[in-house]
């Protein structure tokens, strides 16, 4: 049996759907659906138990969480880089994470957590993952921050050979459309092209990079999903990894994807950013992915950024059912 927890968001559903891809069905689904569309996420997919996300953690902190789970995947946390309330992201990404986590290894579970790629910064320290010099990573946000927290606590607790946490870079993919906001331009892209208008993408104001040319490590969903079940599968790989594509892309490289998929002609136009992310936009990220990498071809990704927006295009935005499913 599996515990993922955040099971209806982005990550946490197409992470079911793997699972059921290898015919595995037992499967708890920890999440608060509250008013969201999140449960359009979990329709086409198999579990055996929903359980809100408070009643997880009262079980958890009282002792009644009686399961022995084969392994629990920890994506139970606010995503919101632009989320504003500092005590909330601590309660729910930090300290909730570190509950999860010692429940896992308590019941020799595998445990496998979601950190960010937001801990990094504006990458002037790099993007090497690992935990040796994670104490000089300066988030931008709070939410990279609370995500930091948990990271340097796993070192604290010497849990480096003990558990797996993964820095997601720009994920993109089907199951993200109740995000909003939040979800990727790859999946805004589609809806405005569809509806006849041009795409568009923030100006840059870093005179390094010319409007379009800001580069982002874009990541597909299936290759996350497919990594993390090797993971699950592979006892002997524990750290702190990246995970991307390992190759940076300019924001004109996915839109010209996105036209192509659609097989429509590239229109683009350049808006101004919002004051509130000029301070802590980043401009450069590229996930280093040699230590995830030297543990096998299982770890390698399948899909680049052209590949990956095809598939997510054709296979889903285009069709009548745009939900993984099996």
């Amino acid at each position: 049996m599996y515990i993922i927890t955040g099971g209806a968001g982005f990550i946490g559903s197409a992470m079911l759907w793997e699972l059921n891809r290898h015919g595995i069905e037992n499967v708890i689904i920890v999440d608060n659906l509250a008013h969201s569309e999140k449960w359009k996420n979990l329709v086409g997919l198999r579990y055996t138990e929903y359980i809100h996300r408070d009643d997880f953690e009262d079980m958890l902190k009282t002792g009644k969480a009686l399961w022995r789970p084969k392994g629990v995947i920890h994506l139970g946390a606010c995503s919101s880089t632009t989320e504003t309330n500092a005590d909330f992201l601590m309660k729910n990404n930090f300290e909730y994470s570190r509950l999860v986590c010692k429940y896992a290894l308590h019941h020799g579970a595998r445990f496998i957590n979601a950190s960010s790629a937001a801990t990094y910064g504006d990458g002037t320290q790099g993007f090497n993952d690992g935990y040796g010099k994670i104490e000089n990573l300066r988030p931008l946000n709070m939410y990279g921050y609370s995500k930091q927290l948990f990271d340097l606590w796993a070192k604290r607790e010497k849990l480096q050979e003990k558990i797996v946490s993964l820095k997601f870079f720009n994920v993109y993919g089907p199951n993200e459309y109740h995000k909003g906001d939040m979800m990727s331009v790859a999946s805004k892209a589609f809806k405005q092209i569809s509806e006849g208008n041009p795409l568009k993408l923030f100006k840059s104001y870093n005179p390094k990079y010319e409007n379009g040319c800001q580069m982002r490590d874009f990541v597909y969903i299936k290759d996350c999903t497919r990594i993390m079940f090797n993971l699950l599968e592979n006892s002997g790989v524990n750290g702190l990894f990246n995970l991307g594509s390992g190759k940076s892309r300019s924001w004109l490289d996915l839109a010209k994807a996105v036209f192509v998929a659609m097989d429509k002609k590239l229109n683009v136009e350049f808006i101004e950013m919002p004051d509130s992310l000029k301070e802590k936009y980043q401009y450069f990220t590229e996930a280093n992915m040699q230590s995830l990498h030297s543990k096998g071809q299982e770890f390698l990704p399948t899909f680049d950024l052209e590949s990956g927006v095809k598939d997510y295009i054709v296979n889903y935005l285009a069709t009548d059912n745009k939900y993984l499913s099996v």
